[in-house]
């Protein structure tokens, strides 16, 4: 009971670790796959948080509170820097460095199984073809982390799933990202403060 109680203390106190997946580099930033860093640097603007290398994990890393006080939830932001299929190393390095469970890591990545600009949230499940899900899952030894999804729509005609993450949005596509993603950062901002549930009740009617 005493080391029950004890794990339960260290999950309690855990920071929530939110990672955006994509792949490094210039060339990469402005892709559909890229989504999830551009979500984790506006919530590291939101903390005022600065993303730095993080010398144990291969990884661009913030950590801040979501509020003001000591009550105030603990979020480590991260950025891999590996390429995409390889994500989840540097995932699991970090919630052994900071003690989270893989019910509080919550991964943002585009979703080709969503029309584009529609927003989910979930926990567990497939990773869809995803390399960086997969990756995720191996590296973590468990599919129960929390997802949110950033619905990119399927590539039109016979272009290649492959090629069509690894491109821009369209020019009128383009139009919306900046809210789409200012919208899927309030989602994670809502997982960590509301919880799953009442977030899915109150994002999910889009």
């Amino acid at each position: 009971m005493e080391e029950q109680s004890v794990s339960e203390d260290v999950e309690a106190s855990a920071p929530w670790l939110v990672v955006g997946l994509g792949n490094p580099g210039a060339e990469y930033a402005a892709h559909r796959h890229n989504v999830g860093f551009v979500v984790v640097e506006l919530l590291a603007q939101r903390l005022r948080a600065r993303l730095s290398r993080n010398r144990r994990a291969v990884a661009d890393v913030a950590e801040g509170r979501l509020g003001v006080g000591v009550d105030a939830p603990r979020m480590v932001l991260a950025k891999p820097l590996t390429y995409m299929n390889l994500s989840g190393g540097p995932v699991a390095a970090l919630a052994r460095l900071y003690r989270t469970p893989a019910e509080r890591v919550i991964a943002v990545h585009d979703e080709l199984d969503l029309p584009f600009g529609q927003l989910r949230a979930k926990i567990g499940g497939g990773e869809g073809g995803h390399n960086g899900l997969r990756s995720m899952s191996k590296s973590l030894g468990s599919k129960d982390y929390l997802r949110v999804r950033f619905g990119i729509g399927r590539p039109p005609g016979r272009q290649a799933p492959a090629d069509y993450v690894l491109s821009n949005f369209s020019s009128v596509e383009r139009k919306e990202v900046d809210f789409l993603v200012d919208r899927a950062a309030d989602v994670v901002e809502s997982i960590v403060t509301q919880g799953l549930e009442r977030t899915q009740n109150a994002f999910h009617s889009g």
